[in-house]
């Protein structure tokens, strides 16, 4: 192995007090760099042959104890060290990524600190839904541990049952809140092993198991879908806008809201919807159809090429347009409520109701999985298998049908 650690004292950086910083020097393919410690003393204090504090200093209570803790500083690097050429990843490593591992392991041993710094990541990266969700998790563990900072090695498999039983004692909380919850402590405890703060052997979801209670049913049948079509709205009224939002949902693909908020009348192109989704980065390019035409007439009339189809975003800065996109949703899903009643439908019409029911129906359609995946924009068959957990009771029915005798 051509890495090496020694405790030293730099005497090229004289502080204003006349002490010199206590480092640990990093040798690394003959490449070296320094690691401060915190500590720093007078050169005559300095033991250069042993590497330690000499007795005589008087600067702390214990001379003993302070070299006690600049050996654990030292072999708590050389942990590091050790574990990474056992995984045989450090001599692909350069000398700058071996001291980012050290360093980083002592900023980030909290795992509210590291899930902090990957909020601040996904905001930089304009991933503020993402970035909101981590938020959240992180104001519900601090609530749980009243404010006791946490490390990444006591989030264990004690941590998230006590976690699950704080949840769940609460009135209104359920099984599926909790699940949610551990999906994005997840995420960043994954985030956490990528950046080496954590061991895979310490991953605590080897024993957890996420686990979810069915819930009702949210894809419409056909029948439903073609109630909403039907119904008669005021031209430019609130419904008119919410249930035209809910059809091109459910015709292109079921189009997440954000997606459908972003949409710039540049992205029709050639008779065709051209898009990234945001959630995924996947590309789109979707066919009109000729239903689908007749609704988008309206919103692209007198629009240019830069302007949104859809009177949802106001503002200009990417993190208001965000803010837009959720009160418009909110008040978008009281709209289908009202929807509903008009159409006399008795399941709880939400903007996710119109991708649930385009996977539904392209499944009762007999459309492969594998292509209700790719339509869906799922990168695994089993995020495409949730949306489709469970066939309506009358398609079960017609099926129960053809076996009678």
């Amino acid at each position: 192995m051509k890495t090496f650690l020694s405790l030293t004292l730099d005497t090229r950086r004289c502080k204003m007090d006349g002490t010199f910083p206590i480092i640990l020097r990093l040798t690394h393919h003959r490449r070296s760099t320094s690691i401060a410690t915190g500590f720093s003393v007078k050169e005559m204090y300095w033991d250069s042959r042993k590497n330690e504090i000499k007795n005589k200093y008087e600067g702390t209570e214990s001379v003993g104890r302070l070299n006690n803790l600049l050996l654990k500083e030292k072999a708590k690097a050389a942990d590091i060290i050790n574990k990474l050429h056992d995984k045989g990843m450090l001599n692909y490593m350069s000398i700058n990524q071996v001291k980012s591992r050290i360093t980083r392991s002592d900023a980030y041993s909290s795992f509210f600190k590291f899930g902090e710094a990957k909020v601040r990541e996904l905001n930089e990266m304009q991933r503020y839904g993402s970035a909101k969700a981590y938020g959240v998790l992180l104001s519900v563990l601090k609530n749980f541990t009243k404010g006791k900072d946490v490390k990444f090695h006591e989030v264990n498999y004690e941590f998230l049952i006590q976690f699950e039983k704080h949840h769940l004692s609460k009135e209104g909380n359920s099984i599926n809140g909790v699940a949610c919850y551990m999906r994005t402590l997840r995420a960043i405890y994954n985030k956490g092993i990528k950046e080496g703060l954590i061991e895979r052997e310490a991953y605590p979801f080897y024993h957890y198991k996420i686990r979810m209670q069915p819930t009702q049913k949210r894809a419409l049948p056909l029948e439903s879908i073609r109630k909403i079509m039907q119904l008669k709205t005021r031209r430019g009224s609130a419904i008119f806008h919410y249930r035209n939002f809910f059809l091109i949902s459910y015709m292109l693909y079921g189009m997440s809201f954000v997606d459908l908020a972003f949409l710039k009348k540049k992205n029709i192109v050639n008779g065709r919807v051209q898009f990234r989704r945001k959630k995924t980065s996947k590309i789109y390019d979707i066919k009109i159809s000729g239903q689908l035409h007749e609704i988008l007439k309206y919103y692209l009339e007198g629009k240019k090429k830069e302007d949104f189809i859809f009177h949802i975003i106001k503002r200009t800065d990417l993190k208001a347009q965000y803010k837009d996109i959720m009160w418009e949703r909110h008040r978008y899903n009281k709209g289908l409520k009202i929807i509903a009643g008009k159409c006399n439908i008795e399941h709880r019409l939400t903007s996710y109701v119109a991708r649930h029911s385009f996977a539904t129906q392209a499944m009762l359609q007999n459309i492969p999985l594998e292509a209700i995946s790719a339509m869906m924009g799922h990168s695994k068959l089993n995020t495409t298998q949730r949306y489709l957990k469970s066939l309506p009771t009358d398609i079960l029915d017609q099926y129960h049908e053809k076996l009678e005798i």
